[in-house]
């Protein structure tokens, strides 16, 4: 169970992107700038989070980059927009670890990400981390990595938010910030 009064400036947030941060397309992939579009509500609660947390760092399977059908230096422009459009408003990301590989110890659920998170941020304490997603997938990362998770109902309804990788529940980004 994670107790929310728990969280101060010593914690740790990953997040995934697409279905969190923004919408995900239906069988398809974000492939431009253009393409993406922030959840209402989504800058404001990183915003939040920044002022909550000590980290804040997005974890991503981009199987579009590993396929090919998305372009590399398209998703650098969406981090790189992505990453401004949040600063605007207050907000901040500290890394965004991205894995394109369609097999990879860095493919979520595997925890490559969130390891390479803590060797690289020495003040990761993945005993005050936290995983924000919405899929199975993301919860069992979080699980695989040790720490905390927090599952939003964007995109799977027919989840089991009984389901024991997931701690807590909630149905946008910004409704689980301002619980905080």
């Amino acid at each position: 169970m994670l107790n929310l009064s728990d969280i101060d400036k010593t914690w740790t947030l990953f997040l995934d992107r697409d279905g969190v941060i923004n919408h995900e397309k239906h069988l398809d992939y974000i492939h431009t700038w253009d393409e993406f579009k922030f959840y209402d509500g989504a800058k404001v609660a990183i915003q939040i989070f920044t002022q909550k947390f000590n980290r804040i760092i997005i974890v991503t399977n981009q199987r579009g980059v590993g396929k090919g059908v998305t372009k590399e230096e398209d998703l650098k422009i969406i981090h790189q927009n992505m990453i401004r459009d949040i600063e605007a408003v207050g907000g901040k990301i500290d890394a965004i670890y991205y894995c394109p590989e369609l097999e990879s110890p860095n493919r979520k659920p595997n925890p490559g990400m969130g390891l390479q998170a803590a060797k690289d941020f020495a003040d990761i304490d993945l005993s005050k981390s936290l995983m924000v997603g919405n899929t199975l997938s993301d919860m069992e990362f979080g699980r695989n990595l040790g720490i905390k998770t927090v599952f939003l109902t964007t995109t799977r309804p027919e989840v089991d938010t009984n389901d024991e990788r997931i701690d807590e529940v909630y149905p946008s980004l910004i409704a689980f910030a301002l619980d905080l």
